[in-house]
């Protein structure tokens, strides 16, 4: 075996101190911090009851690679395992994956119900937006291949490419239509601000942002801030996740974010902070210092109920 050159070893050695630093356990998905005030419209139950007196659905014209029997399959994983509902690979659905989460504990019944209408209908109303997807997504929805649990997921399919389809930020501007491979691409991709807008048009809530896709937030101490407002809402993390995951599709090297995660603990023993999160289909806790994490965090989006 050939020795690595210094450069390589010093890499090793980094990446090394970095595993060290870190540790994590997946734990089961929606233990939401208790002091969020993010009411919940509905429980999973309710979703499980609903989805038990469904007659059996028939075939969509609008949705032509999506069988209704795989479809019903998938929104009772919904309510049985939400953990597995929403994970994917190699792809730039991360900023769907959060928020999807958030919405299925928020209003499971009301969100099984929109995809019902989505698939039968081919548009729904969530909040203030209206979905209308195009023929393209609606051609794909079901044949993605390679995505990992997202492959045999078609409702999930059918519910990221809507969003990536609706909702635009500057990313997606010179990628706005969407054709095969675009879940990998611009076209699916979530700027800090249009994660936001999302969260301003879906939900009756009140949000406020903190960061930008390449400034760091500006906060004196960034475990107190975000201490106090966990106590009050719901927090979600806009992240430079190549300082939590090597990933194989991540090739560059700067510093920017590229990850969503929802905040739902936090905690500080001498300069060591401890935090868990959702993310991508699990409970994660993690060990970082007041340092690294001021370095990763790139935006703060505190929600809350209007009422």
């Amino acid at each position: 075996m050939q020795n690595s050159p210094p450069g390589k070893k010093l890499h090793h050695f980094k990446a090394g101190a970095l595993c060290f630093f870190f540790c994590w356990i997946t734990v089961p998905l929606f233990a939401f911090n208790n002091n969020t005030d993010s009411a919940r419209n509905s429980t999973l139950e309710d979703a499980a009851n609903y989805l038990r007196t469904l007659p059996k659905l028939d075939s969509s014209i609008f949705w032509p690679n999506i069988r209704p029997g795989y479809l019903l399959e998938n929104l009772h994983l919904y309510v049985q395992r939400p953990a597995y509902a929403f994970e994917s690979r190699n792809t730039n659905f991360c900023g769907y994956t959060a928020l999807s989460f958030v919405t299925l504990d928020h209003d499971p019944l009301g969100f099984v119900k929109l995809l019902i209408q989505l698939y039968k209908e081919g548009k729904a109303q969530m909040g203030r937006t209206v979905f209308e997807p195009s023929e393209a997504v609606r051609s794909m929805a079901g044949n993605l291949k390679y995505k990992g649990m997202l492959d045999i997921n078609p409702a999930t399919q059918m519910w990221f490419l809507t969003l990536a389809d609706h909702f635009k930020g500057y990313l997606n501007l010179f990628n706005k239509r969407y054709d095969r491979g675009d879940e990998n691409k611009l076209w699916a991709a979530t700027n800090f601000a249009k994660f936001n807008r999302m969260l301003r048009r879906l939900f009756d809530w009140k949000v406020q942002a903190r960061g930008a896709d390449l400034i760091r937030p500006s906060v004196d101490d960034i475990y107190v801030y975000l201490e106090k407002r966990l106590k009050k809402g719901m927090v979600f993390l806009y992240l430079n996740n190549r300082l939590l995951y090597k990933k194989k599709h991540v090739a560059t090297r700067f510093g920017i974010p590229t990850h969503y995660v929802l905040l739902l603990d936090i905690s500080r023993k001498d300069d060591i902070i401890h935090i868990t999160y959702t993310d991508g289909g699990r409970t994660t806790h993690q060990q970082v210092s007041t340092g690294l994490l001021k370095k990763i965090i790139f935006g703060i989006t505190f929600c809350t109920n209007r009422s």
